[in-house]
């Protein structure tokens, strides 16, 4: 094959050919995903006054990986990426359930900062997981939507567009199920605005990361894969 010759493919085809380089950037997209969560969503970081989670800088990273895998693979591969996903963080959620419940050994004085770092209440799991799952699938969707009205141009338009719908959603259901009612409805608002924007400016700012990402994958897979004919359903088998 030539690395340089790309042939445009419709979705269906998308998801039944083989890939190079699929089964990598799917290994990315769900180990970036675990790790945001599980080192980054426990910690408050503050800089330059600003008090933030310090997950916010890497997670929205899953989201320009999800651009890659709809724009490079097709919509159908990019939904078994985010069922993968969402099973993992159920796995993870499960996992550190049964590993704090687990009386700590004799001797052993780590389980109060093992509880504090692993022990998410089941209300931040059920908001996570289920922003997770619904931000992913319209950021998916509203990308591949874009891309066959754009004819495949202006790349940016799409990646960024689809954040804008994609991280809404997310934010629009994590922070109200974690924390409505915990903090005042003023809070929840302007945290869940405040790290909108900041996702969606993260997102922009990586564009040019995202441009020479999907430009060396198309380029070696030969393949740019239009989501005509797709079925949209997040249940939908691949095909």
């Amino acid at each position: 094959m030539n690395n340089h010759h790309i042939s445009r493919i419709d979705g269906v085809d998308g998801a039944r050919r083989h890939f190079r380089y699929f089964d990598y950037v799917m290994a990315a997209f769900v180990a970036i995903l675990l790790l945001s969560n599980l080192i980054g969503a426990a910690k408050l970081a503050q800089v330059g006054g600003f008090t933030f989670g310090a997950g916010i800088l890497f997670f929205p990273v899953s989201y320009v990986i999800g651009d890659v895998l709809t724009e490079v693979y097709g919509y159908s591969n990019a939904r078994r990426c985010v069922w993968m996903g969402f099973f993992a963080l159920i796995f993870m959620a499960f996992m550190s359930f049964v590993v704090v419940a687990m009386p700590p050994a004799p001797g052993w004085d780590g389980q109060a900062a093992y509880e504090s770092v692993f022990g998410s209440t089941w209300r931040i799991v059920l908001a996570s997981v289920t922003a997770f799952w619904a931000g992913e699938f319209v950021n998916s969707f509203v990308l591949a939507k874009m891309k066959i009205l754009t004819a495949g141009k202006h790349l940016w338009s799409r990646t960024i567009g689809s954040t804008v719908f994609g991280q809404a959603i997310d934010s629009l259901i994590f922070y109200p199920i974690a924390f409505l009612g915990i903090w005042t409805t003023d809070q929840v608002l302007t945290v869940m605005v405040t790290n909108w924007l900041m996702k969606v400016v993260w997102e922009a700012a990586l564009t040019p990361v995202t441009y020479a990402v999907v430009g060396w994958l198309k380029k070696r897979e030969g393949t740019d894969v239009f989501d005509t004919g797709t079925d949209f359903s997040p249940f939908a088998k691949a095909g």
